[in-house]
């Protein structure tokens, strides 16, 4: 409906209240589902908090008994939530959901961040489909979610698969949706969140919310994006592809939060070059690349590598054909100095960041897909944080991390990636410079300044919702 005949609409009902199911009904066609919640709310709420109970008693079940009819019992349910917490009879409920929470990764520590930020401001409840325990979140990310209840929805579909990974990818509009089972849930909450931009999972709640790390797959079976209220995205590199291919234009940008500064004494630095990053079947973390260079300086310019050494540092499953070919590579003459670090401990990668002097990242490098190129790059924050001299690929989202020249270097060609390696190594002073620039580059993508940003988004929208200006 136009503004000019919504605000007609509105006028009517304010003069009537009595009459607002018959006015609502009137332009029933005319008037979409938002707005239709948002009239029987406006005058359902302004009774409520006058306390006008000859009003509200007849007027609320006639209301929600019209929702039901018309629109199904989902909308009465919906706006009897939202009545709810409008007048102060509850906390507003929210449930964030990923289907690989149960797996550590940065796109979960960024669920998983958001719940903290609002677990004061919600009844929060942590939806996963595979075990996860309070104690996980602390151990990974040092994140205390214990006002936070965690439920465990199983979904069967994937036993048949792969017993870890839920691969979406698998779902086809030859089986019926697995996700409808999240779909359903999310509907008993005022607000949804879906961390795991899983556009199968169709949400039901009265506000929702899709956090895009990037749209991976353009939309076919069960594609739900746009049904969502708002889409949350972690990059603007990521914005740009949610345009091509979703054909929508995303609504809130806050990049990921990053946690690695240290806490305690710096250590000394030494002639460390790290690296950090899954290393992923495919290779799109480029570790191959980077032990082959490496190799090429140690075996062309020994004098010049001299001292220096490489550290590769990352997770894998067991079986990994790509870190077997690495392990192949590292056989070679050339190699000695080069270390492989799987799987190891929190404490000993800070002190791998602490140590180190230059962080080599180059996810992008060769690669046409644009879903292989880093979304935006947390492993690069982190050394930045450490006082690194990041060398990264020019792409994706690493140009947002990473100035040109000034807090660090992005190259395109594993050549450029050797020029700028030397011109670090023989130039100390410029070593210093860059790592000092990229320490206070690291200060935009910190977890305080996160959190901070999804308090204050989520309060704006909150205070809509309770329709505090009305």
């Amino acid at each position: 409906m136009n503004k000019q005949a919504l605000e007609q609409v509105k006028e009517k009902i304010a003069n009537s209240p009595k009459k607002s199911v018959e006015i609502v009904n009137e332009h029933y066609r005319e008037l979409s589902a938002v707005e239709i919640n948002q009239l029987f709310f406006s005058i359902l709420v302004k009774t409520g908090r006058e306390n006008n109970t000859a009003l509200f008693q007849p007027l609320m079940p006639g209301i929600l008994q019209f929702l039901k009819e018309k629109a199904g019992l989902q909308a009465a349910y919906n706006l009897l939530l939202r009545i709810e917490t409008a007048l102060g009879i509850r906390k507003p409920t929210l449930a964030i959901y990923d289907h690989t929470f149960h797996i550590i990764g940065g796109g979960e520590k960024y669920g998983f961040t958001v719940a903290h930020a609002l677990q004061d401001m919600f009844d929060i409840t942590i939806l996963a489909n595979k075990e996860v325990t309070h104690k996980n979140i602390s151990d990974w990310y040092h994140l205390d979610l214990s006002k936070c209840k965690i439920k465990i929805i199983p979904i069967p579909f994937f036993d048949q698969f792969d017993p870890v990974n839920l691969d979406p990818g698998r779902v086809t509009r030859r089986v019926e949706n697995p996700f409808h089972i999240i779909g359903k849930e999310s509907g008993s909450f005022d607000f949804f969140i879906n961390n795991g931009m899983n556009e199968m999972v169709y949400p039901l709640s009265n506000v929702s919310f899709i956090i895009c790390h990037f749209p991976e797959r353009r939309p076919t079976s069960y594609f739900y994006a746009d049904n969502y209220s708002y889409i949350i995205y972690n990059s603007k590199y990521t914005s740009d592809w949610i345009e091509k291919k979703w054909k929508f234009s995303p609504h809130k940008h806050i990049y990921p939060p990053v946690d690695m500064e240290p806490e305690e004494k710096e250590l000394e630095k030494e002639n460390i070059i790290l690296s950090v990053a899954r290393f992923e079947t495919g290779g799109s973390k480029k570790q191959v690349e980077m032990v082959r260079t490496f190799r090429k300086l140690c075996i062309r310019m020994p004098d010049r590598l001299k001292g220096w050494k490489l550290v590769l540092v990352g997770g894998s499953h067991e079986g990994n054909p790509y870190l077997q070919k690495i392990r192949d590579l590292l056989k070679a003459p050339g190699t000695e100095n080069i270390e492989l670090k799987v799987n190891i401990p929190g404490d000993e990668l800070k002190n791998l960041y602490k140590k180190a002097k230059i962080f080599w990242h180059l996810c992008g490098l060769d690669q046409a897909d644009p879903a292989l190129v880093e979304h935006f790059g947390m492993t690069i924050v982190e050394a930045m944080q450490n006082k690194l001299a990041p060398i990264v690929f020019d792409g994706g989202g690493q140009r947002e991390i990473v100035d040109q020249d000034k807090s660090g270097f992005r190259v395109t060609t594993s050549a450029e990636l050797i020029k700028y390696t030397l011109r670090l190594i023989e130039n100390p002073g410029l070593q210093m410079k860059i790592s000092q620039n990229a320490f206070v580059r690291s200060k935009r993508f910190n977890r305080e300044r996160f959190e901070r940003e999804v308090k204050e988004y989520f309060t704006g929208l909150l205070d809509q919702y309770k329709g505090r200006n009305q």
